[in-house]
């Protein structure tokens, strides 16, 4: 009888294993659900229909920081492949790949004082169906340490890899649309992210015309710093292509100021600007306030500070309307992104109450910073206001908007020039929009014929965080499925304390080497005593 049951265990042992094999069960039993990944990513990769290499070429001389990355990329590849089962392929480094690329040198002191130098290839590739495509596997942050930027690598990896396999697998490229029409940025100052968008989706540019449904076709429309008004007309096309589920990204100024004057004459006068939008955006749950803020966080600017002006004397000196803006971390569009500089930006509110709408502040300043109202004059001979002005905190710059929208012209009707081709749709789809009240957070500058990068700033040679901002709007702004909620993953970071370490050290060698070697010269001594006692005479 015994016999029998220990075949009949042995027969359901082998069945389970056979079934094991067809079915994924895994269990994550970290705090932070760290190996968990999420429904979206499941979905997209048990859709490949074509196999799917991955070669990681994190190699060589590693230190602690990097092997932990590099171990952590591997167990992302090997969660990964789970769910792609044969679709997935881990491939070993070759050194063709190393050669397309260009390394990252690492610079980092010892414990004993001095620097060492380690060369890493922070990449991996992904292959499919003849396409290839490279992830970026270290995030560098400005202002934060190598031990939270390898964290933060490290909880980016699922959305990076993701990001690249949505890139290689999709077969239409959804369009974005810059607007023309109203004195906004043309190509030339939004090259850099033009350029950076184009990886992703068809850009295109144009006016809105007279008729309705001309933006539907678009999943994003940007509007990048207008300098004139919007027509009624205008207000309406955009707010039906609002109300039939569309998305914008407002970058829009709340003050008017002159470039040339700031530049040649070192001032410029600032007034308010009407862009006859207010109405529009007020009833979307906010409003671009006609001021400035002023930041003691901010970018510096070279000033002549010299009596002589034969012989100039060029100072840098801060210049608080240049703020430098923090990033909320608590977003997906702004986790992990630098400072965003901005210049002559203005406060945006957020009003309407609890209308439904979920509200975000993006951008902020820093907790010393003021409002100063229009007309005004900002003059860069000048020096900071008396530091104890700048009371205010946390003034919202950034804000983004999620839900459904109730039109403008829910009860009024249509201007008369629009040419209808759709009813009027009184409320929107579940939508989104951003508002950023600072029109030169998206344009980039040109030296010696040449584009900068977008949030390069050419007098400190620092490069903020413009780009990663704006390109993260937009992919926020397409999102449908919620593959930007990845970015938002966080792992719980666990640093070593180098002192405390070092302290340990110490505490271990005399522990282990000089505890024994004086409990052995204890006992030595009483033997040799106890000896002399007994055979010396």
């Amino acid at each position: 009888m015994k016999k029998g049951y220990w075949i009949l265990l042995l027969v359901a042992l082998a069945l389970l294993n056979v079934l094991m094999n067809y079915v994924v069960c895994r269990w994550d039993m970290t705090n932070d659900k760290r190996y968990s990944i999420s429904e979206p990513t499941k979905a997209l990769l048990e859709s490949l229909d074509k196999r799917l290499e991955v070669e990681v070429l994190l190699d060589g001389e590693l230190n602690a920081g990097f092997t932990r990355l590099k171990k952590a990329t591997n167990e992302m590849v090997e969660e990964l492949s789970v769910y792609a089962g044969e679709g997935l392929k881990l491939q070993p480094a070759s050194e063709a790949s190393f050669e397309k690329l260009t390394p990252t040198v690492i610079h980092e002191r010892t414990h004993k004082g001095q620097t060492a130098q380690t060369t890493v290839y922070p990449y991996a590739l992904v292959r499919y169906d003849n396409k290839i495509a490279v992830v970026h596997l270290l995030k560098n942050q400005r202002g934060l340490s190598g031990e939270e930027n390898l964290n933060h690598s490290i909880e980016n990896l699922e959305y990076a890899f993701v990001e690249a396999i949505r890139g290689l697998t999709q077969t239409k490229v959804e369009k974005i649309a810059f607007l023309e029409g109203h004195g906004e940025l043309d190509e030339r100052y939004v090259y850099d992210l033009t350029h950076a968008l184009a990886q992703y989706y068809q850009v295109d540019r144009g006016a809105l015309g007279l008729q309705t449904g001309v933006l539907d076709e678009y999943k994003v429309v940007i509007i990048a710093d207008p300098q004139t008004a919007f027509s009624e007309e205008d207000k309406y096309i955009l707010d039906q292509y609002l109300m039939q589920g569309g998305s914008i990204l407002w970058v829009v100024n709340g003050v008017q100021f002159s470039d040339t004057y700031l530049s040649e004459l070192g001032m410029t006068p600032i007034v308010a600007l009407d862009l006859n939008i207010n109405d529009m955006l007020f009833r979307y749950g906010v409003r671009v306030n006609h001021g400035l803020v002023q930041d003691l966080q901010c970018l510096p600017v070279p000033v002549d500070v010299s009596q002589d002006a034969s012989q100039p004397n060029w100072q840098p000196m801060p210049w608080t309307y240049a703020p430098l803006l923090l990033t909320s971390q608590a977003s997906p569009i702004t986790r992990h992104v630098a400072q965003v500089s901005a210049t002559m930006a203005s406060a945006v509110d957020i009003v309407g109450g609890d209308d439904g709408l979920k509200k975000e502040v993006l951008l902020a300043t820093s907790s010393a910073s003021k409002l100063t109202g229009v007309p005004a004059k900002v003059d860069l001979s000048l020096g900071v206001d008396e530091e104890q002005s700048f009371v205010h905190a946390f003034i919202p710059v950034a804000v983004s908007v999620e839900g459904v929208f109730a039109s403008l012209y829910a009860h009024q009707l249509p201007p008369e020039n629009v040419e209808l081709h759709a009813p009027l749709q009184k409320q929107s789809k579940a939508t989104k929009m951003i508002v950023v009240a600072a029109g030169s957070a998206i344009r980039n500058e040109w030296q010696q014929g040449k584009p900068l990068p977008l949030g390069y700033d050419r007098y400190t040679q620092m490069q903020m965080g413009n780009r990663d901002f704006m390109v993260n709007a937009v992919l926020y702004l397409a999102d449908d499925q919620g593959w930007m909620q990845l970015r938002k993953k966080s792992f719980t970071l666990r640093l070593l304390n180098d002192q405390r370490a070092r302290q340990a050290r110490v505490q271990a060698q005399v522990v282990s080497i000089v505890i024994p070697l004086a409990i052995l010269a204890l006992v030595g001594g009483v033997v040799i005593l106890v000896r002399r006692k007994k055979y010396v005479k």
